[in-house]
C-alpha cells in the first residue's frame, strides 16, 4: 500500500521556495504537501493572496463559501481551518452549524450564496436566474470571486482528501478549546 503525501519538514523544505518556508506556506499542513511541486506552490501564491486578501466577497461571505464548499467535500481540513476563521471574522456558531445542513434553513444571504456553491458543484454553472440573483446581492466582482474561491479550495480539498493531510496541531487544540461541537 502506497503511504499518503506527508507534509514536508523544514529539513527537507525545497529551495526552490525556501522563501516561503517562513510565511503562509510553512505554517500550515497543507501547503507543506502542496511543498512537494515547489513550481505549483510559487504559482499558488498569486491566487492565494487575492482570494484571501483581496477577494470582493469580504472576509465573512467568503468563510461561508469556503464553509459550505468544505462540507460539501467532506474534508475535514478544510472545515475545521475555516470553522475557526469564521468564527474569528463575527460568524456565530449556530450559523456555522446552519452551513452543514438544508439550504432552506439558512439565513437568506447564506442560502444564496450556499445554494450557489450547491448549484456550481451539481451542475457547473448558476442558471441566469440563479445568477443575476447572486449579482443582485453580491455585485459581480464578488460572483467571480465566489468562483474563483471555490476553484482554489476545490483543489486543496482534492489534494487533502487524497494526501490524507493531517490537521495543524494549533488549529486543532485552538477548535477543541473553542469550539468542540463544530469539529469534523
Amino acid at each position: 500500500m502506497t503511504r499518503p503525501i506527508a507534509p514536508i519538514r523544514d529539513a527537507d523544505w525545497p529551495e526552490a521556495v525556501a522563501d516561503l518556508r517562513t510565511g503562509f506556506a510553512g505554517k500550515m499542513n497543507v501547503y507543506r504537501i502542496m511543498a512537494h511541486h515547489p513550481d505549483l506552490l510559487r504559482a499558488w501564491t498569486g491566487l492565494r493572496h487575492h482570494i484571501v486578501q483581496s477577494s470582493a466577497l469580504g472576509r465573512m461571505r467568503a468563510e461561508v463559501v469556503i464553509l459550505r464548499l468544505a462540507y460539501k467535500l467532506s474534508s475535514s481540513y478544510e472545515w475545521n481551518q475555516h470553522v475557526l476563521r469564521g468564527l474569528d471574522v463575527g460568524l456565530s456558531t449556530k450559523r456555522i452549524e446552519s452551513l452543514r445542513g438544508p439550504v432552506c434553513d439558512m439565513a437568506q444571504d447564506d442560502a444564496q450564496l450556499a445554494g450557489a456553491v450547491d448549484m456550481l458543484l451539481a451542475h457547473h454553472r448558476l442558471p441566469p436566474e440563479q445568477l443575476s440573483q447572486l449579482e443582485t446581492l453580491i455585485g459581480r466582482p464578488a460572483v467571480l470571486d465566489l468562483m474563483a474561491t471555490m476553484g482554489m479550495y476545490l483543489t486543496l480539498g482534492f489534494m487533502l482528501n487524497s494526501t490524507q493531510c493531517p490537521l495543524d496541531d494549533d488549529v486543532a487544540a485552538d477548535l477543541a478549546a473553542t469550539a468542540p461541537d463544530l469539529m469534523m
